[in-house]
């Protein structure tokens, strides 16, 4: 059952692994909601602890060091500064941003195997498992490829399909090969310890039972496990990359990175607590169970939705082996954030990393955070375009947020010098409006405890939306020239609104909410304090008006477009490979072609045709015409006057009606482009090529 009124929260966010940038579906799938729940609680005066870090152990870390022509330890290094950079500056408010590399996360996942060990929870089994030959190494799921049982992709990893989500092994890949040298693997005995879920089941299933209000999402994958009957899960894995086995006849294996990285949010808690105190003391009371329900502690993982079963299934049933640990009270998987109408692919460089957009959009913290939210996965697959971006900021950001504070300040500033001003008898709409305003915080807290990260959202854009109607309907700037202190009022009830914004849109825009908590001067902002009328003492200075939000133009969304699809092909022209030699020929074969230089004289398009140009050459002894397919790589006024290499001796070919009598030679590209062969130098016309 839910824990309804807990002491303190542990809030984890996913722990992603150190082998390549951060981006927007890694934010939109737990990063963003997560610091906004915590900025919520915190708000609230909660108690809470705000765990992540990188995962640094796992294939993912050892496939990117090869592609890198790195060590694994430098690419984890790499990319944890660069993923905790990129956090911070986002106002991701970590308590601790910490490692699985780090020592104390090495002893603690090694004491809880041990323990588990030492209970007789593992099973050793004997079993048959992928091996490559050629490269000489047991074969981890993630070095395994092969066809999708479910959806038929051809690059399923051995533990899961990125294209459709379904969770694999890798025995049910059809036409498995491996990543390390392309072979087929064969079976190989090996030795691995094994935690039994099968005889676990109905104590996970009395676990995720007990917890129908999670998502839909959530409950329907579990379900779905649980249904086709758990199975035991290796724990430990033949690999030299990790941590290692604490047991004497380890045979140099290291812990599968599913039962230590989850760990990791333990040890993590623990490195925070060192980090502040010099000892990990006091650690107990995050994790452990209390001993009266006063004392509860509510942990909540936030989580994408390929992390569901480990979360849900197989981290707590390590837990619950070990028997003295508190299980996650709720796991709001988002689903995945599409791009422009295609999935987020790492591999294929389709995607907005998050460094790139703090580098190109350095004061735009916010707004890519308001796009994520306001468009989070949340109950399906969404999808992020940079027209919806500029849209956003443009029309909600700018023209309802901004325009209300802007016009609230700034008439402040003209009609009050500058100071809240004291409100004077209420009319019917500034009563009604107050009370609006009181019921919005409770309002927007309930969606936010509830995880309804977007309805929160849209209710936060409802109190702006309230602001701007309320101007609209008093016209302060109309008033003024018959009622004064009818203006005062009216401008008292603009600016609590305005300070009330502040408090509840901080979750989501804390930098927002920070630039307008100066301006206001309101130095505390406790979620109690929202919807009040006299949140802003009369009197009070008011700082000058400066913009909140600026207007996004076409020009900068079409670069980041053209960036992205650039990207993409930049990518696959890496992938592309050299083509194989043709066979083997005799000095004589080549002796045959008489290939000369020659300069072309005229060129012109050939009617009706897409491909051909009609050039006219000089090779020296006679001018003669060729038609070469290189139309839609040059003009024609391109090409004429160029050196060229000519094939003089190639039988005369009939196309469009005319006649062709020889061939430029040209190379290509990776991209298929074209490019000339020319002599160097001023060769004369009719040299030829030996």
């Amino acid at each position: 059952m839910p824990i309804t009124n807990p002491k303190r929260y542990t809030v984890t966010a996913a722990l992603i692994y150190a082998n390549g940038p951060i981006h927007i579906g890694h934010l939109a799938g737990c990063y963003v909601p997560a610091d906004t729940y915590v900025r919520y609680l915190r708000a609230k005066g909660a108690e809470v602890a705000f765990i992540s870090g990188t995962d640094e152990h796992g294939v993912p870390i050892t496939i990117r060091a090869k592609k890198e022509g790195s060590t694994p330890q430098a690419i984890v290094d790499k990319y944890y500064a660069q993923i905790d950079q990129s956090f911070r500056e986002l106002g991701i408010s970590f308590d601790v941003y910490s490692r699985t590399s780090k020592e104390v996360h090495h002893r603690t996942s090694q004491e809880i195997f041990k323990d588990l060990y030492d209970k007789g929870v593992f099973v050793e089994e004997t079993t048959e498992q992928y091996y490559d030959e050629t490269a000489q190494q047991f074969l981890a799921d993630r070095y395994i490829v092969g066809t999708c049982p479910v959806c038929a992709n051809p690059n399923a990893y051995g533990d899961q399909c990125e294209r459709c989500g379904s969770t694999l092994s890798p025995t049910e890949l059809k036409d498995p090969r491996s990543t390390l040298s392309g072979a087929k693997p064969v079976m190989k005995e090996t030795k691995n310890w094994y935690l039994p879920l099968d005889a676990m089941q109905p104590e996970i299933e009395q676990y995720v039972n007990s917890h129908g209000e999670w998502k839909t999402n959530v409950l329907g994958q579990c379900q779905s496990w649980l249904k086709e009957g758990l199975k035991p899960r290796a724990m430990t894995r033949d690999l030299d990359w990790g941590i290692p086995v604490p047991l004497p006849d380890n045979d140099g294996k290291v812990l599968y990175v599913w039962f230590e990285a989850p760990i990791g949010y333990i040890s993590a808690t623990k490195d925070w607590l060192i980090q502040q105190n010099g000892t990990d003391e006091g650690w107990e009371k995050w994790w452990k169970p209390a001993a009266d329900a006063s004392d509860e502690t509510k942990l909540v993982h936030f989580i994408g939705k390929d992390n569901i079963v480990f979360h849900c299934i197989i981290f707590p049933a390590t837990l619950m082996a070990e028997g003295g640990y508190v299980l996650a009270d709720n796991v709001p998987a988002n689903e995945f954030m599409n791009l422009e109408g295609d999935k987020i692919s790492t591999s294929r460089n389709w995607a907005v990393w998050l460094h790139e957009y703090l580098e190109e959009f350095p004061d735009k913290q916010d707004v890519l955070r308001y796009v994520l939210t306001a468009n989070a996965p949340e109950a399906k697959d969404s999808e992020f375009t940079w027209k919806d971006f500029q849209t956003r900021n443009n029309s909600e950001l700018v023209g309802i947020f901004g325009n209300f504070v802007n016009r609230a300040v700034v008439l402040t500033q003209k009609f009050c010098g500058s100071q809240v001003p004291a409100a004077g008898e209420l009319q019917d709409v500034d009563r009604h409006t107050l009370a609006e305003l009181a019921a919005f915080p409770t309002r927007i807290g309930e969606a936010l405890e509830n995880y309804r990260f977007r309805e929160a959202l849209a209710l936060i854009m409802d109190l702006a939306r309230l602001g701007n109607k309320y101007l609209a309907e008093t016209q302060p700037w109309h008033a003024i020239k018959t009622d004064p202190a009818r203006v005062e009022t009216i401008l008292n009830v603009a600016l609590q609104i305005t300070a009330s914004l502040a408090i509840v849109a901080e979750p989501v825009l804390p930098f927002t909410a920070e630039k307008l908590s100066q301006q206001l001067g309101l130095s505390q902002r406790t979620w109690d304090q929202a919807g009040r009328p006299d949140l802003l003492p009369a009197g009070q200075e008011i700082g000058e008006g400066t913009l909140l939000f600026e207007k996004i133009e076409d020009s900068t969304i079409q670069r980041q477009v053209e960036k992205l699809h650039e990207a993409k092909r930049q990518n696959e022209l890496e992938g592309k490979t050299v083509a194989e030699v043709k066979p083997e020929i005799q000095y004589d074969d080549f002796a045959k072609l008489d290939i000369r230089v020659a300069t072309i004289l005229e060129a012109e398009q050939v009617p009706k045709s897409k491909k051909l140009l009609k050039l006219k050459v000089d090779i020296g002894s006679e001018q003669r015409t060729v038609l070469s397919g290189i139309s839609e790589h040059f003009k024609p006024e391109e090409v004429m006057g160029r050196k060229v290499l000519y094939l003089a001796n190639l039988a005369p070919r009939k196309m469009m009606g005319m006649e062709s009598h020889g061939m430029i030679l040209m190379a290509e590209d990776r991209d298929g482009s074209l490019a000339f062969v020319q002599p160097d130098g001023n060769v004369w016309n009719g040299g030829t090529v030996s």
